[in-house]
């Protein structure tokens, strides 16, 4: 099974999704306009691409929710097309959905966490489909580990 996020800077949160029961993670860009966007075309903010994480999991070993977990606990889901200091839409908060139960999920987990008051602000998450996803370039696989910041 295939999930895709934006959360933020990628380099940032890939790491996080590295567990048990995700077989891979990839880093990219998705829900722009533009095709085989570059990581410079997408840092001046006119692709309208997110950056992303893109995980294959085993669904016996990990469930889509727990993968929703990871999601909404590692990054701030209050703040518009930002994340600390990078801003931009590229950094925007969004779960893109491969099938209508990963949409029904992500909508009901959001729900939810709006709820339960844990942020105090509206959620600007925006949960749509996933379209094309274009891998980033293989500098930013895994950036972290290939720089010793594990």
């Amino acid at each position: 099974m295939k999930a895709t996020f934006g959360a933020g800077c990628f380099w940032c949160i890939e790491r996080d999704f590295r567990k048990k029961g995700i077989t891979s993670t990839s880093v990219g860009y998705m829900g722009g306009k533009t095709k085989n966007p570059t990581y410079e075309d997408v840092c001046t903010d006119m692709t309208g691409h997110a950056e992303v994480i893109q995980v294959e999991y085993d669904p016996l070993k990990i469930s889509y929710n727990e993968i929703l977990d990871i999601f909404w606990n590692n990054h701030d889901p209050t703040t518009l097309n930002r994340q600390g200091p990078d801003v931009g839409t590229q950094y925007r908060s969004a779960v893109f959905y491969h099938t209508p139960e990963q949409e029904k999920e992500a909508s009901q987990s959001k729900e939810r966490l709006e709820k339960s008051g844990k942020y105090g602000r509206k959620i600007v998450t925006e949960i749509v489909p996933a379209v094309e996803f274009y891998k980033a370039e293989e500098y930013h696989q895994q950036y972290y580990e290939k720089c010793g910041i594990v």
